[in-house]
């Protein structure tokens, strides 16, 4: 009887790979306990858009400068999409749907149209005209100074974090991967760490393009078909569908940023169709965590159960960022694991 020919042994792990290891380790869990979440993901980001864009500029160019232009190209994309929403916002502030006062115009004919719509121990404590309003406003403001001085500082802090990890991407990105031949041994294993987490990351990035378009399309059957066939429509549907598409492109916050936005439109409109459209932004988006640990588990080999048990403990662990990072970095220990046949 023949004998089952043997699988070749992993080679043993030597001093470089257990400390890449560790200081990958050390690395996420600094980036999670730090605030740099954003500027991790945005390194990642640009890591892995500047590994796709390369084989279809490399079929171009001569084999040496496909990961520059990547960076050149994807960097002119990068500032001008900055400019073009900095200037955005600028015009937008200036003109009359972003003038301060019709806002708040606005917030007060929504308010006056729900008054009659809610109890009365909640209908006394509503402002009264745009004066309240306004009045409601400068006081919750004196009362919140503190955390207002630190508004600009921290979303200035965020700008920076977001800089440098698109530069640190961009500069990790132009170093070859491939070739370990070319780097020190704790360096080609650091470098082995980063291409294991920039593949998982680029994996997950298009499950959740996948689960937005879900999501939208849950949506957009709400808003454009549901609602309508009950005699309700609401203003802005398509801004709103667009919104939801583009906010779901970002894990957790971007349901947040969508949803409430949903239900002050829908407010406009009554407090029942606003109660209704929360409801049902709820019961969709429980029943997404079930959706997105199957579409993520599909792109990373990993069970419903595995993912949704790490969500749970890095959400119970670290919050809002803990469930952000939850799949990339189960994904990335699995795949580490995976390799040296450990799992």
């Amino acid at each position: 009887m023949a004998a089952k020919p043997l699988t070749p042994a992993l080679p043993a792990l030597n001093s470089c790979e257990y400390a890449s290891y560790i200081l990958a380790g050390l690395g996420l869990l600094l980036a999670l306990k730090a605030g740099l979440v954003l500027a991790l993901f945005a390194g990642l980001l640009v890591y892995s858009l500047i590994h796709v864009m390369t084989p279809g500029i490399a079929r171009r160019f001569s084999h040496r400068q496909p990961r520059m232009i990547a960076v050149v190209l994807l960097s002119f994309i990068l500032i001008s999409a900055i400019l073009a929403a900095s200037w955005g916002l600028h015009v937008f502030f200036r003109s009359d749907a972003g003038n301060l006062h019709n806002l708040l115009q606005k917030l007060a004919d929504i308010i006056e149209a729900s008054r009659h719509q809610v109890p009365e121990w909640v209908s006394a404590n509503l402002p009264e005209g745009v004066a309240a309003l306004q009045e409601m406003l400068i006081h919750w403001l004196r009362e919140h100074a503190g955390e207002a001085k630190l508004l600009v500082p921290e979303a200035g802090h965020m700008l920076v974090h977001l800089l440098l990890g698109l530069i640190i991407g961009s500069m990790v990105a132009l170093r070859d991967v491939s070739d370990d031949a070319q780097h020190k041994p704790f360096a080609a294993a650091l470098l082995r760490r980063v291409s294991n987490l920039g593949n998982v990351f680029h994996k997950i990035v298009f499950a959740q393009v996948q689960i937005s378009l879900i999501n939208t399309v849950m949506t957009a059957i709400y808003l454009a078909l549901v609602l309508p066939l009950c005699g309700i429509h609401l203003p802005l549907v398509k801004t709103m569908i667009a919104i939801t598409f583009v906010a779901g492109l970002i894990p957790v916050a971007g349901n947040i940023i969508s949803n409430t936005l949903i239900v002050i439109v829908a407010l406009s409109h009554s407090l029942h169709v606003a109660m209704g459209s929360l409801l049902f932004m709820v019961v969709i988006h429980k029943a997404e965590y079930f959706l997105n640990a199957k579409i993520i588990g599909a792109q990373i080999n990993a069970r419903a159960w595995e993912l949704l048990t790490a969500i749970l403990v890095m959400e119970t662990l670290f919050g809002v960022p803990g469930l952000v990072v939850a799949p990339v970095f189960y994904a990335y220990l699995k795949l580490e694991l995976s390799q040296r046949e450990l799992v």
